[in-house]
């Protein structure tokens, strides 16, 4: 039986529905699709895109209907992106689907609806209690986040041995890899100190998750201006980063189109796209890529059959 997997609609303003309704027929093939949106919102967006709602796409009645402002921040898709997703964690809960998949959100739009999280990690992280970790990356490369949606000023108070200590040993256990890097925070790694001292606490979490494991998993710091060349991705697959655009910036470079979202260290599957809710294109009909929606499908599937 192929496996159920909820989907967060996203911010209906954006275009989380297009993607939805364009790459339907070949998701359908691989899984059982229940999309978080109620049927008087969807036909609302697929009227205004012109496109028509197959008879196999299943709906989960997410509560809310409000008149449409394609490529526009409002409070009420906001909230609406919120509750979607809230319906798609709560199915996940009760076992009712196998994993969840979210679409894109905006950030402006949640803070405008008085939500206060930044992100569907930290609403995760909240949801369940339990240290959720933000990786993101394709099949050539994945990058873990130490640190996410906070200001670059407060990124050095938050490297400390014992939190990335238990940070690198929850993310090994969720990616179970036995060769990672991990970024330094300063330029050249700090040159033993020269340009920081943070350094210190990341060498040695990394020798204390080493230790507990008993064998040399993690490598670092690595000198963050060339942990990502050419060479240096042939020695890695995974890296964890100090901080957001650390390790996002040359992801993104590198693998825009067909990144994805992973939330690990959680008891739920779930994955996401890698990009934003694209208003300068919404409901005008341009193409859309579908990859890293496709992809992210496809590895929520994956995670299902090895848990």
């Amino acid at each position: 039986m192929k496996p159920k997997i909820a989907i967060s609609i996203g911010d209906i303003n954006g275009i989380g529905v297009e993607i939805a309704l364009r790459s339907h027929e070949k998701i359908s093939k691989i899984c059982q699709p229940i999309y978080c949106i109620n049927n008087k919102m969807l036909k609302l967006a697929a009227n205004e895109l012109k496109l028509d709602i197959p008879n196999d796409f299943k709906t989960f009645d997410t509560k809310g209907i409000f008149e449409l402002k394609p490529g526009y921040v409002t409070k009420k898709s906001g909230r609406y992106s919120y509750n979607s997703f809230m319906d798609a964690i709560k199915l996940a809960d009760k076992k009712k689907v196998d994993a969840i998949c979210t679409l894109p959100i905006n950030k402006e739009a949640w803070n405008k609806a008085d939500i206060s999280y930044k992100g569907h990690t930290e609403v995760l992280r909240d949801y369940f209690g339990q240290n959720a970790i933000m990786m993101l990356g394709c099949k050539k490369m994945f990058v873990g986040l130490f640190t996410e949606h906070i200001p670059l000023k407060k990124v050095p108070k938050k490297i400390n041995t014992e939190d990335l200590t238990r940070f690198l040993l929850d993310f090994q256990k969720s990616v179970n890899s036995k060769n990672i890097g991990v970024l330094g925070l300063n330029p050249h790694a700090s040159d033993n100190g020269v340009l920081g001292d943070e350094e210190v606490e990341i060498f040695k979490a990394i020798k204390n998750a080493n230790k507990k494991l008993d064998e040399k998993v993690f490598t670092g710091p690595l000198v963050p201006d060339t942990a990502f060349s050419p060479m240096s991705r042939k020695n890695y697959k995974y890296f964890v980063a100090m901080y957001h655009d650390q390790g996002l910036a040359p992801l993104k470079a590198l693998y825009f189109d067909q990144s994805i979202n992973v939330s690990l260290n959680l008891p739920i599957i779930r994955t996401s796209v890698d990009h934003g809710t694209a208003f300068n294109i919404a409901y005008k009909n341009e193409k859309v890529n579908l990859k890293s929606y496709l992809n992210a499908i496809k590895e929520a599937i994956i995670l299902i059959k090895n848990k």
